[in-house]
């Protein structure tokens, strides 16, 4: 896996591997600003014989916090990502225990979980992607409340789980919810995902669960947060008589659809459409904006401090 804070993980080894020549080392790190931090990356990675194919900092002057995100040609150190992630936590130690880093090697293919309800839009995107290979990662499930999307889950190869929540009106409403956020949770930690995607999942998460799976939980919210929170955003929208509609990719929090924003977009609209034609054209920014963002999740480019992140790109 990976190795964040000085913490590290255990590897997946039996994923497959790239060539030599397209394998790199993805190295994040963020810490309280001051001068000499690039240079003393850049030294790092020198004396290690490391091909920088790829550099980007941000420096946010309001909070005094610096971020970086440095691509290595892994055939170009002469020691594994253990090694490096061994040696680099002595670098990062040197800039003092808030600093935060992750040392991740693309020659092991990250895995993401996907959880679903009736919608198909996202789960149909996200689907074609990676059968296209135009996402880099490895969908090992899909969980579903229902089982209205099981068959073109089943079309794609990938395994599908029903796990039901009650209705509104069920007795034990509230216990059988927790029953069934307990399965949930043990079918995706038995996956060891990368991602835990809300592919416009409609349930809530518990904050146990946002807890559990900061960072790894990403959510697709039908509108431009943090315009139009919560349920059926597009009719609100509508009732506003808004200009623009858009869609918001976020890291999930207890905080309901208030987590730290990976990408937005928008597209424009006017006084002739209806809601209906703005939930079908919100289906397309949604599209785009949740594949975006985990593109960017899966390849180390979003950053969190605080309830904000950067996104090196």
């Amino acid at each position: 896996m990976q190795a964040h804070g000085g913490v590290r993980s255990t590897a997946w080894h039996d994923r497959a591997v790239e060539p030599p020549a397209s394998r790199r080392y993805v190295i994040t790190f963020s810490c309280p600003d001051r001068t000499g931090i690039v240079a003393r990356i850049a030294g790092f990675l020198a004396d290690a014989g490391a091909w920088i194919v790829e550099a980007a900092y941000h420096a946010d002057a309001e909070q005094n916090w610096f971020f970086t995100r440095q691509v290595v040609r892994a055939d170009s150190v002469p020691f594994d990502a253990d090694e490096l992630r061994s040696r680099f936590a002595e670098v990062a130690d040197e800039f003092g225990p808030d600093a935060t880093w992750r040392v991740t090697d693309t020659g092991v293919k990250k895995r993401a979980v996907l959880l679903v309800t009736r919608e198909p839009h996202c789960l149909h995107d996200l689907l074609g992607r990676v059968s296209a290979g135009e996402l880099p990662v490895e969908l090992t499930a899909v969980i579903g409340n229902h089982e209205t999307l099981q068959p073109v889950v089943a079309a794609h190869g990938v395994p599908f789980h029903h796990v039901p929540f009650p209705g509104p009106r069920e007795e034990r409403r509230e216990s059988l919810k927790l029953e069934a956020f307990e399965e949930l949770r043990k079918l995706v930690d038995e996956q060891q995902p990368d991602a835990i995607v809300l592919a416009r999942f409609m349930q809530v998460l518990p904050a146990h669960l946002c807890e559990q799976w900061a960072g790894r939980a990403i959510n697709i919210h039908h509108s431009f947060l943090p315009s139009f929170a919560g349920a059926r955003p597009y009719h609100q929208a509508h009732a506003r008589g808004v200009k623009l509609i858009g869609a918001t990719c976020h890291y999930v929090t207890a905080d309901l659809d208030a987590g730290p924003i990976i990408e937005q977009d928008v597209i424009r609209v006017d006084h002739a459409d209806t809601a209906s034609d703005m939930v079908r054209r919100g289906r397309d920014i949604e599209r785009l904006v949740l594949s975006r963002g985990l593109r960017w999740h899966l390849e180390d480019r979003v950053l969190v401090h605080g309830n904000k992140t950067v996104v090196l790109r």
